[in-house]
């Protein structure tokens, strides 16, 4: 860990992997992903063996409970539930289905895609709701963080004493609308050395070519968030086969730089800790 950036020491050298399985926003031409919840679950079974520890999927309303039902029948991977951007009164079965993580937007969402403009809006007192809820059903939230507010509003969370260490935070970079921030070194180290003690962080970037970045990421101390929702193409510009292509080639940059790719038992013991 370079010296300045807060410690991920509950993991230590391991880089854990995320893997987005839905379609991409911002490249709809890239017809990648998967399109069922079968191929859903069989794609994060092949994700996890080429080193994913954690699979960020979409369902639709009703259908969170065949989802998480179907991936663990298959895999052990860790399920982030994710669409952020929905209010919690839209998200009991999404709840209920008991992934191990559920992913929450710390303010708003203002994002601009190809097909579609996203805008909403979590309050306060919603994120402290979301807090309570995680709580009472046992779930990890992973905390999306788009800028420096939304650090702001996660210090906001902790000093409210609602949320339990370690914080899992998504740090988030070139993704398009009035929340964007630039694909840079700088911008991340910032932001990196910006979160609180106890943070994990992971960072995601959505561009054509964002293999150099998550290189950085991983080489500064973060995790990494790579797929087809944010980045569906290799390293050569192409479209991907598929998911399983994209987590082999940062599993292989991970040990490029001398460090280990975590399993889902390693994140389970280290998002075990807790301060009640």
């Amino acid at each position: 860990m370079v010296a300045g950036l807060p410690s991920s020491s509950l993991l230590g050298s391991k880089v854990a992997i995320t893997v987005t399985l839905a379609r991409s926003w911002m490249f709809p031409e890239a017809k990648n992903a998967p399109t069922t919840i079968e191929e859903t679950a069989e794609t994060a079974a092949r994700c996890r063996e080429a080193g994913a520890a954690i699979a960020h999927v979409h369902a639709k309303p009703g259908e969170w409970e065949k989802l998480v039902s179907e991936i663990r029948k298959t895999t052990d991977i860790l399920i982030q539930a994710g669409m952020s951007s929905y209010p919690i009164e839209q998200r009991s079965d999404a709840f209920e289905s008991r992934p191990d993580m559920i992913s929450v937007m710390l303010g708003q969402h203002d994002e601009a895609f190809v097909n579609q403009d996203v805008y909403a809006i979590h309050t306060r007192e919603e994120l402290h709701a979301y807090a309570d809820k995680c709580r009472r059903f046992g779930v990890k939230p992973e905390f999306e963080i788009w800028h420096h507010g939304s650090i702001w509003t996660l210090e906001y969370l902790i000093q409210k004493k609602v949320l339990d260490k370690p914080y899992w935070l998504t740090l988030f970079f070139g993704w398009p609308g009035g929340n964007w921030t630039p694909v840079t070194l700088d911008e991340m180290w910032y932001r990196t050395g910006s979160v609180p003690p106890d943070s994990i962080c992971s960072v995601s970037a959505m561009g054509r070519n964002t293999w150099d970045f998550m290189s950085k990421a991983v080489s500064i101390g973060n995790n990494v968030r790579v797929g087809t929702e944010d980045c569906p193409f290799d390293v050569e510009g192409s479209v991907a086969a598929d998911n399983a292509v994209l987590v082999r080639r940062t599993a292989e940059i991970v040990k490029d730089l001398a460090k280990s790719v975590a399993t889902p038992q390693d994140v389970r013991e280290a998002i075990r800790t807790k301060d009640n």
